[in-house]
C-alpha cells in the first residue's frame, strides 16, 4: 500500500467551484491507494456554503470537532466522503447506536493466528494515522459513553487502557466529524426513533453545520448526470415533487410535519433510476415511486404523496 503524503490541491479545480487559484488546501497525495479513501462520485455537486465550512474545518479545526445535523437523506455523510475522496484523505467511518461503547471505537483484544492480539478500532486508527473519524447518527449513542471522547476532542492523547495503557499522540491530520438528524438536543419532531439528548459539555466541543436538502438546480444537475436518458421535463418534475414532499415532512414554525416520510436526494435518484428500469410498465413513474418510497408509507400518506406527484406531472403522470 502506498504511503499517504501531504499534498496541496487547488480548491477551484478540485471541487469545481469558483475560487482564487491561491486558495489551496493540504490533503494527501493522488498516488495514495489507501483502502479507506472513499470512492469518488464525479456526478456529485457541492453546495458552496457547505463546502466552505467543511474545508475551513479541515484546514484548521482549532481544537473543535465538526457536527453536521440535518434531515434524513440530505447528504451529510456524502458531503464529507466526497470531499475526502478529492483530497485522498482516508476515512474511518462508524454508525452509532444505543449499545455503542467507547471500547468499540478504541479497539479490543481478539484471537489472531492462534494468539491474542490487540486490534485497533476506528478512533485509534484515525488518531494514529491522521484519518477522518466520521461517526454517523451520533445522537443515537448514550451520552455517558460519548463523554469519554471529551479529552481527545480537545487534542489530548488517546490512552487505551485495554492495551496496557498505550498512549497515542494525535496525528496533525486527525479530524473528528459527527452527523445526526438532531443537533444533539433531542428530536422535537418525533420522526427519529432512538434519538437521545446529548451531554452539553460534549456538544460544546463541536462547531456546527446545519445541512439541508440540495437546491433545485443542484438536484436537477445531479439527475442529468446520473440519468441522462430520462427526459429533462421528467427530471424537473421529480425534483419539484421531492421539494413539495419535503416541505410537508419538515413542517413550519406554526405547523408540524404532515408527513412522516420524506423523499431524500438518495430516494430521488432511486426513483429516477427505477423509472428507466421499469419504462415498460403501464405507469412507470408511479410504479417506480412505489418501489423507491411509498411502499413503506401508511396508506393515507401514500395516497397523499401520489396525489402530489400526479398533480405535478399532470398529463405526463400516466405517460
Amino acid at each position: 500500500m502506498t504511503d499517504t503524503t501531504h499534498y496541496l490541491v487547488q480548491v477551484n479545480t478540485t471541487f469545481n467551484v469558483p475560487a482564487p487559484d491561491s486558495f489551496v488546501l493540504e490533503g494527501y497525495g493522488p498516488d495514495s491507494d489507501h483502502p479507506n479513501i472513499p470512492r469518488r462520485r464525479d456526478e456529485y455537486v457541492f453546495r458552496k456554503e457547505d463546502l466552505r465550512d467543511v474545508l475551513a474545518f479541515l484546514s484548521n479545526p482549532d481544537g473543535d470537532g465538526l457536527y453536521i445535523s440535518g434531515p434524513t437523506g440530505c447528504g451529510k455523510t456524502s458531503l464529507i466522503c466526497q470531499i475526502a475522496a478529492r483530497l485522498h484523505w482516508p476515512v474511518q467511518q462508524v454508525t452509532a447506536h444505543g449499545r455503542l461503547e467507547l471500547a468499540d471505537l478504541t479497539g479490543h483484544h481478539t484471537l489472531v493466528n492462534g494468539n491474542m492480539a490487540f486490534v485497533y478500532g476506528p478512533l485509534a486508527l484515525a488518531v494514529k494515522h491522521g484519518h477522518l473519524l466520521v461517526i454517523n447518527e451520533l445522537d443515537l449513542a448514550e451520552p455517558a459513553e460519548l463523554a469519554g471522547l471529551n479529552d481527545i476532542l480537545e487534542g489530548a492523547p488517546l490512552v487505551i487502557a485495554q492495551n496496557g495503557g498505550e498512549i497515542i499522540l494525535p496525528h496533525p491530520k486527525f479530524r473528528f466529524i459527527a452527523t445526526g438528524n438532531s443537533a444533539g438536543s433531542g428530536d422535537q419532531t418525533g420522526l427519529y426513533q432512538g434519538v437521545l439528548q446529548q451531554n452539553l459539555a460534549f456538544l460544546d466541543r463541536f462547531r456546527l453545520l446545519e445541512a439541508r436538502y440540495a437546491d433545485r438546480a443542484i438536484e436537477e444537475a445531479i439527475l442529468e448526470r446520473v440519468v441522462p436518458a430520462l427526459p429533462e421535463l421528467f427530471r424537473q418534475k421529480m425534483v419539484k415533487v421531492a421539494n413539495d414532499i419535503r416541505r410537508l415532512f419538515i413542517g413550519g414554525a406554526d405547523n408540524g410535519a404532515e408527513l412522516s416520510i420524506t423523499l431524500s436526494t438518495r430516494t430521488l435518484l432511486r426513483w429516477a433510476k427505477l423509472t428507466l428500469a421499469f419504462k415498460g410498465a403501464p405507469n412507470a413513474v408511479e410504479y417506480a415511486l412505489i418501489r423507491a418510497l411509498t411502499a413503506r408509507a401508511e396508506p393515507e400518506q401514500r395516497d397523499a404523496i401520489h396525489r402530489i406527484a400526479a398533480d405535478v406531472f399532470g398529463d405526463h403522470w400516466e405517460a
